[in-house]
């Protein structure tokens, strides 16, 4: 047997742990998330990204089920990706109300126009 010498893959191990052992509680990243998940309620996502934002709530859930349980390594990654849908979700809502509030005044303009049209002739 040598001495002396250490093997890499038990380092790596042992590093993996120690870094798992020690990883903070991600409560910044959840308080972010929780109102990212709100701004996309906010900005009606339930109707304009139902999916997306349904992603979002179960993610943070688990988060929250993870730091719980201090796996908070878990929790930092579902937290981070529930913010990530809940952005999505938030976004895809701002889309669809814009492009609804450009076709109402499209509309509006198209009325006026045929009304300007009228009583000139």
């Amino acid at each position: 047997m040598k001495t002396g010498r250490f093997n890499p893959l038990v380092v790596v191990v042992v590093l993996g742990v120690v870094n798992c052992a020690f990883v903070s509680p991600p409560t910044e990243q959840m308080a972010v998330s929780r109102t990212a998940v709100e701004d996309a309620q906010r900005a009606d996502a339930i109707e304009y990204a139902p999916v997306e934002l349904r992603d979002a709530q179960a993610k943070l859930s688990k988060a929250t089920e993870a730091m719980a349980r201090d796996d908070n390594a878990r929790a930092r990654r579902l937290a981070e990706e529930a913010e990530v849908d809940a952005r999505l979700a938030e976004n895809k809502a701002r889309t669809a109300n814009a492009r609804a509030t450009a076709a109402e005044l499209q509309e509006g303009l198209r009325l006026l126009r045929r009304a300007l049209h009228l009583t000139t002739n």
